[in-house]
């Protein structure tokens, strides 16, 4: 069997219905009546339409042949090794509405190259993406919360991944033996977690980027507060300048029963050093625009049509006690909003 054609008004597919029907290529016509493809279902190719809902346990299972899929947005969840085995599936196309990409979805997908994890998606389920080995592009979009353990754990291929600032987890191993990734950029700017082993393996990772806290940076330096440059150059292998803060990784030998294995982290203490800095200089900086709107309204009440104003006299400083206090409350409290805990 070669060919199957599905009439409208089929509801479902069941276990096992084309299991081992090893020269099946393609299925056509799948009906938007269709609503549940049960476990088991395929071994080969297929065109998925709106109004499918649910995709059962390993439906397309070592699919060898099968090379694109569309999961069309009606369906909300792809359960567990739905694709796992699929060495020639290339293209994935995942459709916003589905929330929920279940463990071992795409397991030695060997030849999976990209995927975009649509905003809709509030995890990344453990060993999703394990031994896709030629993955070298993931989009995660903001709306996914965690990245759980071993995610992505030996894609060899993957050398950038970009984290969106919803995230507030990425668990232990979640990155393992991704051995040629060099950089990560992070954009959450508030409290995240990162596990102690999320990038234990990945041998290259040289540098952390934080484009939101260099942003901050470059703001505070073109209100005027210059002085935090020098400052910044006081943290040895932190490289800022050019609309980039970039922050070493550090590389650790650990013995393991089974043997020596290298986990990387990010430089906490320059990242604390960094963020230390930044907090204390905006709240600095709210200290000079209070002093500002303070001016600004002793000028407003002494308009005068027929004297001018000496706008210079009228200049009100914040004392230096009260300055103090704002750095000393305000300053802690900025700080509890942006922890990095190991």
């Amino acid at each position: 069997m070669k060919e199957v054609v599905l009439n409208d008004g089929l509801g479902e597919i069941g276990k096992s219905a084309f299991e081992y029907c090893t020269a099946l290529q393609s299925i056509n016509n799948i009906p938007s009546t269709l609503t549940k493809i049960d476990s088991f279902a395929f071994s080969d190719q297929i065109v998925l339409n709106e109004g499918l809902t649910e995709i059962g346990v390993r439906a397309f299972i070592n699919c060898t042949t099968l090379q694109s899929i569309t999961i069309p947005s009606s369906v909300l969840e792809i359960s567990p090794s739905t694709f796992r085995g699929c060495t020639d599936l290339r293209d994935v196309v995942l459709n916003d509405g589905i929330e929920k990409i279940a463990m071992n979805t795409f397991e030695g997908c060997t030849s999976l190259e990209r995927i975009t994890i649509p905003s809709t998606v509030d995890n990344i389920e453990p060993w999703v993406f394990f031994r896709c080995t030629n993955l070298q592009d993931v989009v995660l979009n903001d709306g996914i919360k965690r990245i759980k353990t071993y995610a992505f754990i030996g894609c060899t291929s993957l050398e950038h991944i970009t984290i969106p600032s919803s995230v507030l987890d990425i668990g232990d191993s979640s990155f393992k033996d991704c051995r040629r990734l060099r950089e990560v950029v992070i954009h959450n700017n508030e409290e995240f977690q990162i596990g102690d082993t999320a990038f234990r393996g990945c041998t290259s990772l040289e540098r952390f980027k934080f484009p939101i806290l260099s942003t901050r940076l470059d703001n505070i330096i073109q209100a005027g507060q210059r002085d935090i440059e020098a400052k910044m150059d006081g943290i040895p292998a932190v490289e800022w300048r050019g609309g980039e803060l970039i922050i070493p990784s550090v590389h650790q030998e650990i013995e393991y029963p089974w043997g020596t294995d290298t986990v990387v982290k990010l430089d906490k203490g320059k990242l604390t050093r960094v963020e230390g800095l930044i907090n204390y200089y905006e709240v600095k900086e709210a200290t000079t625009l209070f002093e500002l709107a303070l001016w600004k309204g002793k000028i407003d009440q002494a308009v005068d049509e027929v004297e001018p104003v000496n706008r210079d006299a009228l200049r009100i400083e914040v004392p230096g006690p009260v300055k103090d206090t704002i750095l000393q409350y305000a300053y802690p409290m900025l700080c509890r909003n942006v922890i990095i805990y190991f």
